[in-house]
């Protein structure tokens, strides 16, 4: 085997071995355990569930919501994205940052805010006499708000570093503005957008808490109907069957996904995004920057304004007394709610660099040249994202209890089930960055004597460094948030704040809401330094680095 070989085994036998034993392993425990019984494997359930109409009905609204709500997510987030990327403004770093804020809350908040917005009583009800939660627009703009961030920061990321003067070359040599923009810059974007189409169709696919807080009885997702199955009805054996149907579906899609765009990656030209941002110029460019920005008010801040108000709104008029309440026990936790704080950052901080080694090995061993084989293993990263987290929850549980796998105690479990979210998100903010960098520059390396880690080293790194932080951005704010297996393992008096929240929203009273609307707002705060940290470690000018 030679030495190029041996690297990208050894690469690609970390992000193995970490989804073998962490996602691979506990979701076949949970199958089995609803589909094996005496000894042998009940397939007739196959066709029992799959052939009951209520299963259509599921399905499909499960796939049209996902795609409605793609391709929402797409039209408000594009041309933020290149104002991001391409424009300089005041407040450009603080807004950046705080578009990522709606990603990190949990769903179940995010479906509070829009209910105490667009529901029954809420601020366009009472202002206008306007509702939309009777229907699925509620639903459509709550994974808009969620997923903004996503396609900002991924295609954006990309957006930045591309060439300008490729675009202005063919402009001199004739080309139309919207032609040059058409023939150069798109094609340059599409992979960064169809994964970032990718990850908010996976992401929606698999809603549960806006789902379960905006959708009526007749809207269930699979992801909903699979926690109804086991958690309320106690039948495993279908939550089983839908499960496999949730993880076939989105194989498909990832396989399609990876055959689209895998002719499309080429070597682009990267630099500085320093030197690519500009102040707007002319009327078009203005109108836009004005227009991202009423979207971002509209879609992004009413809604945590919302949250912010009603964290300070109590019997008495406006004050702290929400936030105080978070500083003592009571019979919903066994410790003061304020302590979840520190257990999130403590196990996201842990969660990210799991995240970043492991997803930085699978996007390495990626560019390198392989066979079918690795090219698959690309679109199974993404799985875990399209897996039904109280699946891989309850499975954690099950697989995890035994020697030498004995984690079911230990605080370790949390950010393990976190960063099983957090590595897809890794793999696909760097690998567009990492095709893109010209393989010429590593071959000379090599020719020159250098070993694959100095060539990693220096070509690659000084290139992907500020994709690198982008993508540990990520993962810290995925794991942040992240809800649907955490719940499952979080140790009574180690809880993290989306857990927190949970229970505080699942108990009456207006002192429980408004500490589950405290505790969200603090969330946001976190989230929001993490992310400007981020944005100033970023390097802005340095030579060979974006």
């Amino acid at each position: 085997m030679t030495g190029s070989r041996l690297t990208r085994a050894a690469l690609l036998a970390v992000p193995l071995l970490f989804f073998g034993v962490f996602f691979g392993y506990p979701v076949a425990a949970i199958v089995s355990r609803g589909l094996v019984e005496d000894g042998s494997w009940q397939w007739g359930r196959l066709g029992e569930v799959l052939g009951d109409e209520s299963t259509a009905k599921v399905l499909w609204f499960t796939c049209w919501q996902a795609a409605a709500s793609t391709a929402l997510t797409l039209a408000l987030a594009l041309p933020g994205a290149y104002v991001f990327a391409r424009l300089s403004f005041p407040g450009k770093r603080l807004l950046h940052a705080a578009v990522t804020v709606p990603f990190v809350l949990p769903t179940v908040v995010t479906g509070a805010a829009f209910l105490a917005l667009l529901g029954r009583g809420g601020l366009l009800d009472s202002a206008w006499g306007v509702r939309l939660d009777d229907g699925v627009w509620a639903i459509l703009l709550a994974h808009a708000f969620f997923n903004y961030a996503v396609v900002v920061r991924t295609v954006g990321g990309l957006w930045a570093q591309l060439d300008p003067r490729q675009e202005e070359a063919a402009r001199v040599l004739g080309a139309g503005r919207l032609t040059a923009w058409r023939r150069v810059t798109l094609p340059a974007l599409v992979p960064s957008v169809a994964a970032a189409g990718l990850m908010v169709f996976l992401f929606t696919f698999t809603s549960f808490g806006v789902i379960q807080i905006l959708g009526s009885p007749r809207q269930s997702t699979l992801e909903v109907e699979i926690y109804r199955q086991t958690a309320q009805l106690l039948r495993l054996s279908t939550a089983s069957v839908l499960t496999l149907l949730q993880l076939a579906a989105v194989v498909a899609l990832l396989l399609a996904h990876r055959l689209i765009t895998r002719r499309r990656e080429t070597a682009l030209a990267l630099v500085d995004p320093a030197s690519t941002s500009h102040r707007p110029r002319g009327a078009a460019q203005w109108s836009l920057l004005a227009g991202v920005l009423l979207s971002i008010g509209l879609l992004l801040a009413l809604p945590l304004g919302v949250l912010v108000e009603r964290s300070l709104s109590g019997p008495d008029g406006y004050g702290f007394a929400h936030y105080r309440a978070l500083a003592h026990a009571d019979g919903t936790f066994l410790v003061a709610p304020w302590e979840a704080i520190g257990n999130s950052l403590r196990f996201a901080a842990v969660a990210t660099v799991i995240a970043v080694l492991v997803g930085g090995c699978a996007a390495v061993a990626l560019t390198r040249r392989a066979g079918r084989l690795t090219r698959g293993f690309d679109a199974l990263l993404m799985l875990p994202l399209g897996t039904s987290a109280v699946t891989v929850g309850f499975g954690f549980l099950i697989a995890l209890d035994e020697p030498p796998l004995d984690l079911r105690s230990s605080w370790i479990l949390v950010p393990l089930a976190q960063a099983l979210v957090g590595v897809p998100f890794v793999v696909r903010v760097l690998l567009p960055v990492l095709r893109a960098v010209d393989d010429r520059l590593r071959q000379a390396a090599a020719v020159l004597g250098a070993s694959p880690a100095r060539v990693w080293r220096e070509v690659d790194l000084p290139l992907v460094w500020r994709a690198l932080l982008v993508a540990a951005g990520f993962a810290f704010a995925v794991s942040l948030g992240e809800f649907g297996a955490t719940v499952f393992i979080a140790r009574p008096d180690e809880p993290t704040l989306p857990v927190a929240v949970a229970r505080l929203l699942g108990r009456a009273g207006e002192l429980n809401y408004g500490q589950a609307m405290a505790l969200s707002v603090i969330l946001m705060l976190v989230c929001t330094a993490v992310l400007l940290l981020l944005e100033r470690l970023a390097p802005s000018r340095s030579a060979g680095t974006f």
